[in-house]
């Protein structure tokens, strides 16, 4: 671990009051201006972007913008492949429009799988010719332990990159096409008569924030790459893995005051870039979250747990069920018995009266 190498009381104190689970994987915090680094952790170990993806998505389609290839106005098309893909979508059906304009609010805003696979064809001539150019473009930047596979982020085994990589990938992209910044500043985007709302509560919740992009599938766990600026300083942190979409937004919000109030923080990483900081030693292969992810559809084992719990919920419930029909016949039998010994005595052939005879069968009943 990096950060264990030149961690000292102030860092230290950051990274706890950071509210970092035991769980969370890579951590990283810069100063989007210089590219200094001012908190790293685990910084080169490997991590499936899930639709952080997007980002290098929406670079490529800039581009493409800058070039005039396409234009805001472009429309592009649902296809097959397009339609087909799981959710997060829009949903359009097959052969269905919408403009590049819309297809980067719905990329970002709604993290919509559906419209980055109609992006890439749209732009690459094929979702393959896409990715081409996707990682030709992550070279360039200097995103040397990342590989895309597909435009959306949907689960891959190959589909990796790095908490570095992300924060040279978001660094460049605000860099070269600031001209696009409100897509990541957006909270909510309209389809027709439909509103959809930013998984990024950062936007609404803290201080200065100006984007950037969620992500998650199981295997990843939650991810963010976010940004907030104060006073004319533009901080972003990327955080990966964390458990659940709180704990990834505490975090992220943790690091990024921390950043904010501790001025200091670069002098403890001697200036260090994003390029010029050290490939950590124990950088390590991609890993799998999947059994710590707080989320239903997430490992097998939670889902048993899950299911357990809701057979000893029901049981319990059956039990309380069950003593109170018991309860109840006991409060029943009671009054019976009050009812019995209550009555008038009444003669009968063989001398006992009624009340008299009354008295065991209500005994027993209350037994």
């Amino acid at each position: 671990m990096l950060a264990a190498l030149i961690m000292t009381p102030l860092v230290l104190a950051g990274v706890l009051s950071a509210a970092r689970s035991a769980e969370a994987g890579p951590a990283l915090l810069f100063d989007a201006g210089n590219g200094n680094v001012l908190y790293a952790e685990d910084l080169d170990n490997q991590w499936h972007p899930a639709s952080l993806t997007k980002i290098m998505t929406a670079y490529v389609v800039f581009k493409a913008l800058k070039a005039g290839k396409i234009t805001l106005e472009t429309k592009i098309t649902c296809s097959e492949a397009a339609n087909l893909q799981p959710p997060s979508k829009v949903g359009l059906p097959v052969g269905a429009e919408m403009t590049v304009d819309l297809a980067l609010q719905s990329l970002i805003v709604k993290s919509a799988n559906d419209v980055a696979v109609m992006l890439a064809e749209a732009v690459g001539g094929s979702e393959a010719g896409f990715i081409t150019e996707m990682n030709d473009t992550a070279r360039r930047i200097g995103m040397s332990r990342t590989n895309f596979v597909n435009a959306n982020g949907l689960p891959a085994p190959d589909q990796v990159t790095t908490a570095r990589d992300l924060g040279k990938l978001a660094r460049a992209i605000s860099r070269d096409f600031p001209e696009y910044s409100h897509y990541w500043m957006a909270g909510d985007v309209r389809i027709g008569k439909i509103r959809l709302r930013s998984h990024n509560s950062l936007l609404k919740t803290f201080d200065g924030a100006d984007g950037m992009k969620t992500g998650f599938i199981c295997d990843s766990g939650f991810n963010v790459v976010a940004s907030a600026t104060r006073d004319g300083r533009r901080l972003m942190a990327v955080v990966l893995g964390e458990p659940t979409g709180h704990e990834r937004s505490l975090r992220a919000a943790s690091l990024l005051e921390h950043g904010f109030q501790n001025y200091d923080w670069k002098t403890l990483f001697n200036a260090s870039t994003l390029e010029t900081m050290p490939l950590a030693a124990d950088a390590k292969s991609v890993i799998t979250v999947r059994e710590t992810v707080l989320a239903w559809e997430c490992g097998a084992r939670r889902r048993g747990r899950a299911v357990a719990n809701a057979k000893r919920i029901k049981a319990k419930a059956a039990e309380i069920r069950a003593k109170a029909k018991a309860a109840k016949s006991g409060a029943n039998g009671e009054r019976a018995a009050k009812e019995a010994t209550s009555a008038p005595a009444t003669a009968t052939s063989g001398g006992v009266s009624a009340g008299a005879a009354a008295k065991p069968a209500a005994a027993s009943v209350a037994k």
